[in-house]
């Protein structure tokens, strides 16, 4: 059931995460033309309303600087990008907030022209009559747009997006009904939630891939227990609808529509997907080069301490199971002694944990006396900092365990299998060694995946530093 293949030393050709691109460099669908088309039709729309006034002022003859329309033109549009008025969904038609955000940028437009160079020689007449024409020629340009789009959508024309569907069977025909009154939808296929099993995924996101397909709408039944599958669809640049959801905690940035007359959970990939991943494997390479670098005489004390304290060697490499199941040698510094996996054997029966998938025993007899200092620090973890070099392991994930607890795992365990292991994550930072019941290492796992964000793994570094300062559940 595990491919134990041995994982490669190079950053480059490590095994990739579900949070990383794999099938797709940008967004899949047409979003790329509808925003040329609002960004082009607001930046002329906003410039007449500019230039009008001006081009009246000077009685019927061409302003001589047309450069301060530019600029306060492009203010107009920032405003109006920062609101999220060019965002798919009805933001793009939501006219009180374009009318809010157009206020504000005029707002704006006068404090930069009172603390610079004026731009525009503007009266306060001249300022509303602006203000004016630009919200009326922006939501008369967007409802244009609107009405143009819908009608090209019945048509089957222009603005449909290939889409997928994966539910149960016996919801197929409701949920195509509810997707094609939607008319902006061409559906491309249909699977059942075994589509997203362990053994079934690589094949779906190949197929989605093939297809084109640039939406997909899963059913709540079909990925209850996989919420973590979302960062895939992510990955490959495929936008997520949930139909039917449940109640139940999520807190993804995640946006309330309605398809076919039905709410839904909308999860909307980034322009560039998996961006996110990679700006954390970088900040992984870097973190890891340079902390080796500052604390290498700390290795060379914990090192020799080792070494007077009980024979044999320094470092202590075991094989650990990681993403994909693959296996990798994880380093760490030695803490008990050299027949300490014969002796675990004999162990056994002592195993503090409740269902026996890990093996935690508090004053484990095994463990020399420089080995439970280091512990109690957590030192012995910080050679695994060339794992993270290696591109094995990274800073922040799911711990990765042995072979003798993933002979152990039920189907659903496989989840912290998914993404990257790591150096620490919330299981440490969630009571460490305390925690003695795996389902609750489980839940822990599921949490970080699937509400992952660059954001999150800085907070749980901070957390592990305060964790092991104050030695919290560790033996």
């Amino acid at each position: 059931m595990i491919n134990n293949p041995i994982a490669t030393h190079q950053f480059s050709e490590s095994p990739l995460d579900l949070r990383a691109p794999v099938f797709a460099g940008l967004r899949k669908g047409a979003w790329w033309m509808r925003l040329t088309t609002l960004l082009l039709v607001d930046y002329i729309l906003l410039f007449f309303a500019w230039f009008l006034p001006e081009y009246h002022a000077y009685s019927v003859h061409m302003p001589s600087d047309s450069s301060s329309i530019v600029i306060t033109t492009a203010i107009q549009i920032g405003a109006l990008a920062l609101q999220g008025t060019y965002q798919a969904g009805k933001k793009r038609y939501d006219y009180f907030n374009i009318i809010k955000t157009l206020t504000f940028a005029q707002g704006l437009i006068i404090i930069f022209d009172f603390f610079t160079e004026p731009l525009l020689e503007a009266t306060p007449s001249k300022l509303i009559i602006c203000l004016l024409l630009s919200i009326t020629f922006v939501c008369l340009g967007r409802f244009a747009i609107n009405v143009t789009l819908e009608y090209l959508r019945k048509k089957k024309t222009l603005g449909c997006y290939p889409a997928f569907i994966i539910c149960e069977s016996e919801e197929k025909e409701r949920v195509i009904n509810f997707v094609n009154k939607e008319n902006r939808y061409i559906i491309s296929g249909t699977d059942d939630a075994r589509a997203l099993d362990r053994y079934h995924r690589q094949a779906t996101f190949e197929k989605l891939n093939e297809l084109g397909v640039a939406e997909v709408f899963v059913s709540w039944d079909a990925i209850k227990n996989r919420m973590f599958v979302c960062w895939l669809f992510q990955a490959s640049g495929i936008t997520v609808h949930l139909l039917q959801m449940e109640f139940k905690p999520i807190y993804r940035d995640v946006e309330f529509t309605n398809i076919g007359g039905i709410p839904c959970l909308s999860f909307y990939c980034p322009t560039i997907p998996g961006g996110g991943f990679w700006i954390k494997r970088i900040f992984d390479f870097c973190f890891a080069t340079l902390f080796l670098m500052l604390s290498f005489p700390i290795y060379i004390v914990i090192a020799l301490a080792i070494k007077l304290d009980s024979p044999g060697p320094v470092f202590y490499r075991q094989t650990r199971i990681g993403l994909r199941g693959r296996a990798f040698k994880v380093w760490k510094f030695r803490t008990m002694k050299t027949n300490a996996e014969q002796l675990q054997k004999e162990l056994e029966a002592l195993n503090e944990t409740k269902d026996g998938v890990l093996f935690k025993i508090k004053d484990d007899p095994r463990i020399t006396r420089v080995g439970k200092f280091i512990r109690r620090y957590s030192l012995d973890e910080l050679p695994q900092l060339f794992n993270v070099l290696y591109g094995e392991m990274s800073l922040i994930g799911p711990r990765p365990l042995p072979m003798r607890d993933i002979d152990k795992f039920a189907e659903r365990h496989f989840i912290r299998q998914e993404v990257l292991p790591g150096i620490t994550g919330l299981w440490q930072v969630s009571g460490r060694s305390d925690v003695l019941d795996f389902e609750q290492v489980i839940n822990l796992d599921m949490r970080y995946i699937e509400n992952w964000s660059l954001w999150l793994d800085l907070e749980i570094l901070f957390k592990t530093v305060m964790v092991v300062l104050n030695k919290e559940g560790a033996y």
